[in-house]
């Protein structure tokens, strides 16, 4: 174990900040963390937008279900699958751009992801706390419109940094069991493990809310995956000339 293992094992969601501000210069570093991620091919299709306006931050937290630490973290990222930039680059050559390729949305996708969980880390180890925002895909179309998004970039989720007013328990993960697998998938591998997970999460929800919610994992699964889920997103990217072929 050291000091790198121990912050990635005890991460928490953080979502009341201090009044304190996130230095730019710090900013800065984080999102040159983030840049030094794995990109695939290097194509760096990452695009991370700081909104300092205070207007912006309210209308973007109401437009991801109502989450004021959105407009009350030190700062606020969202970070934006870009496709727009190599698009430019390869006409800047006298290529052609092949638009709307479900494999160049995933690079894009994957990238982003993997930007911001390096910029997580960097965080976390200055002792910032940080709130992941998918929310904002509830309406991904207005804050497209109110960040000048254009075609081939969606916001792909926020980021709140600031900050922690909140030292809240670390949300008890899955077994290991359930998820290392070995030379091929099995299904009765994670059975037994998932019946006691559920049981750690019910545990976790009674003492972090004194009892007031009684949920296991597999009753959140059936909640989240047992409906459809933002369906508009799908006529959303296509409208971004994203994920057509």
């Amino acid at each position: 174990m050291n000091n790198t293992i121990e912050l990635l094992l005890s991460h928490r969601s953080i979502r009341k900040f201090t009044d304190e501000p996130v230095e730019q210069s710090v900013v800065d570093t984080l999102v040159k963390c983030g840049q030094a991620a794995a990109t695939s091919s290097n194509v760096q299709a990452v695009t991370a937008i700081q909104v300092h306006d205070t207007a912006k931050r309210e209308k973007l937290a109401a437009l991801a279900g109502g989450q004021p630490y959105v407009a009350s973290a030190g700062a606020f990222l969202v970070y934006c699958a870009d496709l727009n930039r190599p698009r430019i680059a390869c006409e800047k050559e006298a290529g052609e751009f092949s638009p709307g390729m479900t494999e160049h949305f995933i690079i894009a996708t994957v990238d982003v992801a993997l930007a911001a969980q390096n910029t997580v880390v960097a965080a976390e180890s200055l002792g910032l706390g940080i709130c992941y925002i998918g929310g904002l895909r509830n309406n991904p179309a207005e804050v497209s419109e109110l960040l000048g998004l254009p075609d081939h970039v969606y916001p792909v989720f926020g980021l709140c940094l600031g900050h922690p007013a909140q030292d809240p328990q670390v949300k008890p993960r899955m077994p290991l069991e359930a998820v290392l697998m070995h030379d091929q998938y099995d299904t009765e591998q994670f059975n037994g493990p998932m019946a006691e997970y559920d049981e750690t999460v019910r545990e976790y929800y009674k003492s972090r809310t004194s009892g007031k919610k009684d949920s296991s994992w597999s009753q959140e699964m059936k909640a989240l995956v047992g409906k459809e889920s933002r369906p508009h997103m799908k006529g959303f990217l296509n409208k971004r000339q994203l994920m057509v072929k």
